[in-house]
């Protein structure tokens, strides 16, 4: 076994890398850029090297970089982690030749399956079922429009050393192809420093299901179950679960023996991923194999019990698998969400900045990679992440925080913990997706396991404005405001000095205005808690709690059912954060509540003849001039942000009076594009 192994990655899967060579005795070597020099996975390392500046084709995949990295530590072997290097065979050649192990398959198989033109005629000649599309090299964005009219849209753009979503479009149109063409190519030269291009058929209403196998270089494969990943964004995935809603046992077996056959044909040896888009009538079709570890990964660990990194470095030293197909038990249900620093009130655009608050909920104390479902508890809770309050959120890298798992003996019970995981987690500082994370748990859909790719396309086609809670949860979060709130008075007039007869000065009726609803409130205070009565109706509600005023988050029971709040104090209530909703709440007499209807409410700034930058970001390009006529839809500039290209479109006509910004300049959130008059 190798004494010492260097992770040519960062972030999370850095870190998750760190604690399995951890458990199994192995020293670890971090490699870091200029921006990473205080990361996570850098503390978290035995000991760690610099490899470059900032952007990530000048240090973490530059291959001599990484090599001299390598030669100074003395690593025996390297775990590629997912997307930098993870799939490029010059570097697996490369460590070959310097007699260093590579912690996945061999080059053979990198070749012919993490090249997904390669892959799919490989898949095709072994008589797997594929996607229609054109794999052969696409030379300009005129032969992008001819074949994907061929094809029949809408068609998938997509680039061959792809991956994360990175490099991806989706075209309905020869207009939308030929941009996408472009886009594609420029994202993958970026990323991956490969930019071809191949063309499929879109698949409308498909799942996204993918089987993970682990083979040997014994000749031994098996398949640990499926992944349902069909909740995407952007070609990105966002949940996960293990194992699928909607497979039943008869199509987990076929999909998983042909995913071994596929990965035996290619002499794979390692853990590995095929990916399959499933139709309504579970008729399956190969979309790619993904030659590395899966950023998702956690949830197959989970129900399981299998650490797939354990086993992706026995094989790399030489071992033969010890576990067997009869080996494999699926137990109970694993969610993943991935939390991203994306800001979902302005379309998942990347945020960038500080972690000004960085807690995650607790993880399950006796839980670790490869521990049997179920040993540690009825609920777990696994938090894979690469940050910590006051680091930074770069504009170089993924914007993936964290990755939150939840398991539990059934589906139900697994996404109930992951709601309540949701709104335990405190970030603050950069915009994030945990408002939509948490919708996402409570949609009839997702929770009847109805879904699509085009799930949130779908039930979010306007974009994501936060979560309309049920009157019934209104009532529970007015109850425990109301309740919270005589705490807060009563602290107030003791600290004050008024300690006489606070609790008349406080009083016990409050009017509880939220959500466009508004509760007359009376509450009876007692040493175990509160009883809440909603004078209009006299229904009444049990509230306990330990919460004490300036705790940000509040872990209430209302009539024993669990309530997690995120809170923070505004001038006569709070600011509420749960379940994906964020919620003025004030809690005023009868009198102040009378008078506030009277108060005219404040408009915000009119911004419509401005194009404002969503997110801070480089300017690409800027495609119309001052004096210029511009119609809805059309492309007005290209902005890019973490690795990603945004076209920035009109939305109604109108004529370019002003430019302020052009090509290669760097801006800042709500920074004025263009002005129109």
């Amino acid at each position: 076994m190798f004494d010492k192994i260097l992770i040519a990655n960062r972030g999370e899967i850095a870190c998750r890398v760190i604690k399995t060579a951890r458990k199994m005795g192995i020293k670890t070597v971090a490699i870091y850029s200029d921006a990473d020099r205080q990361a996570l996975h850098v503390q978290m390392a035995d000991e760690a090297v610099h490899v470059g500046p900032p952007p990530a084709n000048q240090s973490y995949i530059v291959i001599d970089n990484v090599m001299a990295a390598i030669r100074e530590s003395g690593a025996q072997a390297v775990h590629p982690g997912y997307g930098f290097l993870s799939e490029n065979s010059k570097f697996a050649e490369a460590l070959a030749a310097e007699g260093v192990a590579f912690v996945g398959p061999p080059v053979g198989a990198i070749e012919k399956m993490g090249d997904k033109i390669t892959s799919k005629k490989i898949a095709q000649e072994a008589g797997v079922s594929t996607v229609p599309g054109y794999m052969g090299l696409i030379a300009d964005a005129d032969e992008a429009v001819k074949i994907s009219g061929e094809v029949g849209y809408p068609v998938m753009i997509k680039a061959s050393a792809g991956g994360g979503g990175k490099g991806m479009r989706i075209a309905w149109s020869d207009e939308e192809a030929r941009e996408g063409f472009q886009s594609s190519k420029n994202e993958a030269a970026s990323s991956f420093g490969d930019d071809r291009i191949f063309i499929e058929k879109f698949v409308t209403q498909p799942r996204h299901i993918e089987i993970q196998v682990l083979c040997d270089a014994h000749g031994n494969g098996i398949y640990l179950g499926e992944r349902e990943c069909s909740i995407q964004r952007r070609n990105q995935k966002v949940v996960e679960e293990a194992p699928s809603p909607f497979l039943d046992e008869a199509t987990r077996k076929a999909m998983g023996e042909q995913a071994v056959a596929l990965a035996k044909a290619v002499g794979y040896a390692s853990a590995g991923t095929v990916e399959f888009i499933v139709d309504g009538d579970k008729n399956f079709y190969f979309l790619e194999m993904n030659t590395r570890l899966q950023v998702e990964h956690p949830v197959t660990e989970l129900i399981t019990g299998v650490d797939l990194v354990e086993q992706m470095i026995r094989v790399a030293a030489g071992q033969p698998l010890t576990i067997t197909q009869d080996d494999v038990k699926l137990t109970g249900w694993a969610i993943e969400n991935r939390l991203y620093a994306e800001d979902p009130y302005r379309n998942f655009l990347p945020s960038i900045g500080r972690l000004t608050r960085y807690r995650p909920p607790a993880e399950t104390a006796a839980y670790s990679p490869g521990v049997a479902p179920g040993a540690a508890g009825p609920v777990v809770v696994r938090n894979d992440t690469g940050v910590y309050e006051g680091g930074e959120i770069s504009m170089y890298y993924d914007p993936m925080i964290a990755k939150l798992c939840t398991w539990a003996p059934t589906r139900d019970a697994a996404i109930e913990a992951m709601r309540v995981a949701l709104d335990s987690f405190e970030v603050e500082g950069i915009g994030h997706n945990l408002p939509f994370l948490s919708a996402v748990m409570d949609h009839p859909k997702f929770i009847s396991g109805d879904i699509t790719t085009a799930f949130i396309a779908e039930e979010y086609p306007d974009g994501f404005d936060g979560a309309t809670l049920p009157v019934s949860e209104l009532r529970r979060i007015a109850a425990a405001c109301a309740a919270m709130h005589r705490i807060a008075e009563i602290r107030r007039t003791q600290v004050s000095g008024r300690m006489d007869n606070h609790e008349r000065r406080v009083g016990n009726h409050w009017v509880v205005s939220l959500g466009g609803q508004s509760f007359r409130t009376e509450v009876a205070a007692d040493p175990e808690g509160a009883t809440v009565t909603f004078t209009d109706d006299g229904a009444a509600m049990r509230v306990s709690s330990d919460w004490t005023p300036g705790d940000m988050i509040a872990r209430i029971e209302t009539d024993g059912a669990p309530l997690v709040l995120k809170t923070d104090k505004i001038t006569q209530g709070f600011r509420i954060r749960s379940r994906g909703a964020d919620l003025k709440v004030h809690v005023r007499r009868p009198r102040q509540a009378e008078l506030a209807a009277l108060m005219p409410e404040k408009l915000p700034p009119d911004t419509s003849k401005m194009l404002l930058c969503p997110m801070p970001g480089l300017v690409v390009k800027v495609d119309v001039a001052v004096g210029d006529e511009v119609h809805e839809g059309q492309a007005l500039c290209t902005i890019e942000a973490m690795k990603m290209e945004n076209i920035l479109r009109a939305e109604k006509k109108a004529v370019v009076s002003k430019v302020n910004a052009g090509a290669g300049d760097s801006l800042a959130v709500d920074d004025v594009i263009m002005e129109f008059e």
